[in-house]
């Protein structure tokens, strides 16, 4: 069964256009999750909301979203509210302009998706789009409204399609200057940086991410079966 598309709408770049929809590039689907449960009845537990003060339980049509200026003080914020302010879909993803890959910061992205055409008539458009920025070397920058909240995405080709990464907005990136300028200088001394170089060296390999084995998620995967099966619990290693 083919993945559920996150948004479908239209790739646009100046008069060129093309019908796209967007998947999440990544999933943490496969995860063992757990519930909590009633030791003593097996059962599982709801939670319950509840005011923090009365402790009485909270009715749906009560819940309402606030925002805490001051401790223990807060602004009440109603979802028709929101609606006025949210940003209104145009189900476009508009290229603004092209940069040198290398020049966006590591730091600013964020989850990848990707996007491929949604219909035969955009093929040649959407190719048109993906062949120009291999050519030219260059990532894509552009806007799309994703949940009620603009997000800008770097467009770059990957195979036949392209893979768009959310970028962070500058005011969610922290300073390194707060946090590097207290380390001390050192001196390093020639013998010991051609050692490090040397071991650098003797360690050197390719990137594949095929040798990456989440080892706790495969411990629990044993632990899980060896409980189905009444199997005394495995020995972590």
């Amino acid at each position: 069964m083919a993945p559920r598309p996150n948004w479908k709408g239209h790739l646009k770049l100046s008069l060129v256009s093309c019908s796209v929809a967007l998947y999440s590039a990544t999933s943490t689907s496969e995860r063992i999750r757990f519930n909590i449960i009633n030791r003593k009845t097996g059962n599982r537990v709801r939670n319950l909301v509840v005011d923090s003060e009365t402790e009485e339980p909270v009715e749906q049509q009560d819940r309402i979203k606030g925002y805490q200026f001051e401790k223990n003080n807060y602004i009440q914020v109603e979802d028709d509210e929101l609606d006025e302010v949210a940003l209104e879909s145009t189900h476009t993803i508009d290229i603004d302009s092209f940069v040198p890959r290398d020049e966006v910061d590591e730091l600013y992205l964020d989850e990848s998706y990707y996007i491929v055409p949604n219909d035969k008539v955009g093929h040649e458009a959407f190719a048109v789009i993906r062949k120009a920025m291999e050519k030219e070397d260059l990532v894509g920058l552009a806007r799309v409204v994703l949940y009620r909240r603009e997000r800008i995405l770097m467009l770059q080709p990957r195979g036949d399609g392209l893979m768009a990464t959310a970028l962070r907005y500058r005011t969610e990136v922290r300073d390194e200057d707060k946090y590097f300028d207290d380390i001390p200088a050192a001196k390093v001394s020639a013998d010991m940086l051609d050692l490090a170089v040397h071991i650098l060296k003797s360690k050197k390999a390719h990137f594949d991410p095929d040798k990456f084995e989440d080892r706790y998620e495969r411990a629990l995967t044993s632990l899980i079966k060896a409980k189905q099966a009444g199997k005394p619990v495995p020995k972590s290693e």
